[in-house]
């Protein structure tokens, strides 16, 4: 394409050459230039020449004129470049001072300035030196705003001061972001408690590809949560909830954020709802035990569908230990009791003894309950529990004889 274009080109001037010309055949014209008195005359033609000559003579002259200057400006060129690269290298092995300073010394080529300064200012913070590395980055406050406020943020992220990381990206002479800045105000954002305005920002993240898809679904999953938990109000909460999209709406940490914050701002239906329908659709052994522990009431519509799951997973230790809050909670312990036993017999871990200490000190019964204590923090480092007194043999038995076999796992089934 790059020749056929050349080509046309010098056809086309040919054909303007030769129409030239031959007009300048058939008249050659009469040119007449007075200097100091005396007059000059000659043809047209001949003038062109000599106009054209002198020029080119003008040209020449200035090219020998400016070579030394040209050759001396090609070579600082090619010594910031060399600066350039031997800082970079300084600074990936690791030695920066030698880095700062190779690096200060290539920021005088405007060429390279921007990229030389930005490297020293990140070599002179990874020796301590907070004013050096100030000092590099203000150097490119007028010329190359943008690429300050880049490594301004960059540096003050990796120090946990977001505050000051947010305010450079937020300047007005830096808009708009590059995706670099994007993805760093979107991470000042999260560290400052406003996950909600991060996950906003995961669509121009998500099309600028500024992160691996894996890592970005991982953020998603994590602000979304944080915003759920941060949110200020019902109506703030339901909006987030609503617009998060229907595969976060099922996991685990998700819904558990959604019930809890719901179940603080009294909004008691959507908090045991969002979990009644998570746990129909794909059951989680968390959401089990955050069942019977949310601080709300309902308490005999949740022991209703505690016991209907209770058929389909006998063994579950958390629900178990829900069943257990709910028959507290409803003032029939014997119930709770046998209910955290089976649990146990299940595995349960330290919050299954730790509502046993409750349901026996409620009872009045000490001894047990401070057993029951000392056995949760037992459990909580991995340490043997003590047998509670009191146990009949029949207790025993039953505790015994609730756990009928194993599964493939090895883990024990829990008859129903």
């Amino acid at each position: 394409m790059n020749l056929f274009r050349n080509l046309l080109f010098w056809i086309v001037l040919a054909l303007v050459g030769a129409l030239v010309a031959q007009l300048l055949v058939q008249d050659p014209g009469h040119v007449v230039v007075t200097y100091g008195g005396i007059d000059y005359v000659t043809n047209l033609p001949k003038a062109l020449l000599i106009l054209i000559g002198g020029l080119l003579a003008l040209w020449l002259v200035w090219k020998v004129i400016s070579l030394p200057f040209v050759a001396m400006r090609r070579h600082r060129k090619k010594q910031a470049r060399a600066r350039l690269i031997d800082g970079l290298d300084a600074l990936h092995q690791g030695h920066w001072t030698r880095a700062e300073k190779s690096l200060g010394q290539a920021a005088r080529s405007r060429d390279v300035a921007a990229i030389a300064e930005v490297a020293a200012a990140r070599s002179a913070s990874a020796r301590g030196d907070a004013a050096a590395a100030s000092r590099h980055l203000d150097a490119l406050a007028v010329d190359y705003p943008v690429a300050r406020a880049l490594a301004v943020a960059d540096l003050a992220l990796a120090e946990g001061r977001a505050g000051d990381a947010l305010a450079a990206l937020d300047a007005a002479n830096v808009q708009p972001l590059p995706p670099r800045g994007l993805a760093l105000r979107a991470q000042a954002l999260a560290a400052l408690g406003r996950a909600g305005e991060a996950y906003g920002l995961l669509g121009a993240l998500r099309q600028h590809s500024v992160w691996p898809a894996e890592r970005l679904a991982q953020l998603e999953a994590a602000w979304a949560e944080a915003a759920l938990r941060e949110a200020a109000d019902a109506n703030v909460l339901a909006d987030h909830w609503e617009t998060l999209p229907k595969p976060l709406k099922s996991e685990p940490a998700t819904v558990a954020a959604y019930a809890e914050r719901a179940a603080a701002l009294r909004w008691e239906e959507a908090a045991a709802k969002s979990l009644e329908q998570a746990l129909d659709t794909r059951w989680d052994e968390s959401l089990a035990a955050l069942y019977g522990r949310l601080p709300i009431g309902r308490l005999d519509a949740r022991r209703g569908n505690a016991e209907r799951w209770l058929q389909a997973h006998s063994g579950s230790p958390g629900l178990l230990v829900s069943l257990a809050r709910l028959c507290r909670a409803q003032g029939q312990w014997p119930q709770a009791e046998a209910y955290l036993h089976r649990a146990l017999a299940q595995g349960a871990n330290s919050e299954a003894w730790e509502e046993l200490g409750h349901g026996y000190a409620q009872a009045g019964d000490e001894n047990r309950a401070r057993l029951s204590y000392v056995n949760a923090l037992r459990a909580a480092r991995g340490e043997a529990a003590t047998e509670l007194p009191g146990r009949d043999l029949r207790q025993k038995i039953f505790d015994e004889a609730v756990i009928e076999e194993r599964d493939e796992h090895g883990m024990p089934r829990l008859r129903g």
